[in-house]
C-alpha cells in the first residue's frame, strides 16, 4: 500500500516517518540546495508540539521523545549545513550557474548573497538559520567564498543549536500551555515561525554599519581566494 504523505505538511511527515524523518528532513533543508523547500521551522515548532502527550494523542500520533529531538536536530542542522559548505567550496560557482526551474532560482542565491555581503561571514551563517531558503544557500556559498571549513564550522553549531533547539522548546512550551493545540496546530506553529525570525528582522532593521566594517566585509567576501578565512 502507497504511503499517502505530504512533505509539505509538518503533521503528515511527523506521522508517517517520526523521528528519522524530521531529522532527515532537516539535514536536507540544511545541506542539499534541493531541500529549500522543505518545512524546516514549521517542522521542528509541530515536532516540539508533540512531545508533548496530550497533543499528540489528540492528533493520533506517537509522542516524540524530546531528549532526541534535542540532542538529533541539531547535529542533523550542523551535519547538512557542513555538506554544503563543502559542496560550495568544491564547486565553487558552477553550482550556482544553473536555469531557473521549479527546484532552483538564481534569486534565492542572490538573496543568501546579500546576507552574507550585509552582516559578513560569522553572523550571516548564525542569522541565516532563521530565514527559510537563506539557510539553504548560504552554507554553500560560504564554501565558495572560500570562509574556511574550521571558521564555518564554529559559527554553523553556534547557529544550529539556537535555531533547533530554540524552535523545539517553543514548540514544546505551546504544547504544555495550549489547551487543544491539536485542532488549530497551523495557525499556531505559524506564530510560532514568525516569532523565530525576530532576530533576523531586528539585525535587518538595524542602521547601517560604518564605512570601515562594510570594506572589511567586502574583503571577506570575494572570491578571488586572496582573503581567505
Amino acid at each position: 500500500m502507497a504511503l499517502a504523505v505530504n512533505i509539505m505538511d509538518p503533521k503528515s511527515l511527523i506521522a508517517t516517518f517520526g523521528l528519522i524523518g524530521i531529522l532527515a528532513v532537516i539535514f536536507a533543508e540544511t545541506g542539499l540546495l534541493v531541500g529549500f523547500f522543505l518545512p524546516g521551522d514549521t517542522l521542528l515548532v509541530t515536532a516540539g508540539v508533540f512531545t508533548t502527550t496530550t497533543a499528540a494523542h489528540a492528533a493520533n500520533i506517537t509522542p516524540l521523545p524530546l531528549p532526541a529531538l534535542l540532542i538529533g536536530a541539531p547535529l542533523c542542522a550542523v551535519a547538512g549545513a557542513q555538506v554544503g559548505h563543502f559542496l560550495g567550496a568544491k564547486y565553487g560557482r558552477k553550482l550556482f550557474d544553473r536555469p531557473d526551474s521549479r527546484l532552483f532560482r538564481k534569486d534565492h542565491v542572490d538573496k543568501a548573497e546579500h546576507y552574507f555581503n550585509k552582516f559578513g561571514p560569522a553572523k550571516a551563517v548564525v542569522l541565516a538559520r532563521f530565514a527559510p531558503v537563506v539557510r539553504t544557500f548560504l552554507n554553500p556559498l560560504a564554501g565558495m567564498l572560500e570562509m574556511s571549513a574550521g571558521r564555518f564550522l564554529i559559527f554553523n553549531i553556534i547557529g544550529g543549536v539556537l535555531w533547533t533547539e530554540s524552535i523545539i522548546l517553543l514548540g514544546r512550551f505551546l504544547g504544555d500551555r495550549v489547551k487543544g493545540i491539536d485542532k488549530y496546530v497551523l495557525p499556531v506553529v505559524a506564530i510560532a515561525v514568525l516569532i523565530s525570525v525576530i532576530p533576523v528582522i531586528r539585525e535587518i532593521l538595524k542602521g547601517p554599519k560604518k564605512s570601515g566594517d562594510a570594506d572589511d566585509r567586502k574583503k571577506q567576501t570575494m572570491p578571488s581566494g586572496r582573503h581567505r578565512r
